[in-house]
């Protein structure tokens, strides 16, 4: 079973390329990410025509975020995160798919920071490993993947000193992601690519993906249950490089 993670970025913008990738790569569930659509003007019928079943959380211009399945519709376990009712951002979605549970997750980015956005990261944060700990102790396969917003470690970008004070990189965020993966999550690209130099992330700025300058933020993690299934993990590349493509490309693992 192939799961992936894919910050879309704008997805009737980006939907030939979107289409193109689930056409060529297949993936059994798709986390998509940045959707910057209202659920009233979703491309239904253009997912649905590639065979995958469409559920989604959007947010008009902004977020939104969405669980894709080949072949059968997601069910909805839950949408958003609890502990801010006013948090109206569409940041978290929640379904059962395949035999799995599923979160497709875009977390805030945090800049700038120091100030109320990088706050707001934080308490996400907090609020997100409250939930995690109840899908372990549900002892429920699960992953949780989708545009984190965090570089967990120096070799995950391609000079962390251009980064070092980014709120992707704050040691508070990074505190924040090893405190949820010490609960008992596997990051599944870290495992398979210990040595890091893998990117999911190249900015439209400054010749990023022309100069390979990338980082990783794009993370699948995986329960207990399916870090024992991992068969491998990483990143389909090439179609960060095609026509109008998203900033990001897409990040999977396979699943035995």
């Amino acid at each position: 079973m192939k799961i992936a993670t894919f910050n879309i970025n704008g997805i009737k913008a980006r939907l030939p390329r979107l289409v193109e990738w689930l056409e060529e790569t297949q993936p059994d569930v798709a986390c998509l990410q940045e959707l910057k659509s209202s659920d009233e003007t979703m491309p239904t019928k253009e997912i649905e025509a590639a065979g995958y079943g469409f559920l989604y959380h959007g947010q008009k211009g902004f977020n939104g975020v969405a669980i894709l399945a080949k072949g059968t519709q997601p069910v909805e376990i839950q949408r958003g995160l609890a502990g801010e009712t006013e948090d109206e951002q569409s940041r978290y979605l929640e379904a059962d798919v395949h035999g799995l549970r599923v979160g497709c997750i875009y977390l805030p980015n945090g800049n700038p920071q120091p100030g109320p956005k990088f706050d707001y990261k934080l308490r996400w944060m907090s609020r997100l490993r409250e939930r995690a700990k109840f899908l372990l102790a549900s002892e429920i396969p699960t992953i949780l993947t989708g545009d984190y917003n965090v570089i967990p470690h120096d070799d995950d970008v391609w000079d962390p000193r251009v980064m070092a004070t980014d709120a992707l990189m704050r040691p508070e965020s990074r505190d924040a992601w090893f405190r949820l993966l010490g609960d008992g999550w596997t990051d599944a690209v870290r495992s398979r690519h210990p040595a890091g130099g893998v990117w999911t992330f190249w900015d439209y700025q400054a010749g990023g993906w022309q100069r390979d300058h990338g980082f990783r933020i794009d993370h699948l993690l995986l329960s207990p249950a399916l870090a024992d299934r991992l068969v491998d993990a990483g990143v389909d590349k090439d179609h960060r490089g095609r026509e109008k493509a998203s900033d990001h490309a897409p990040t999977w693992a396979i699943l035995d």
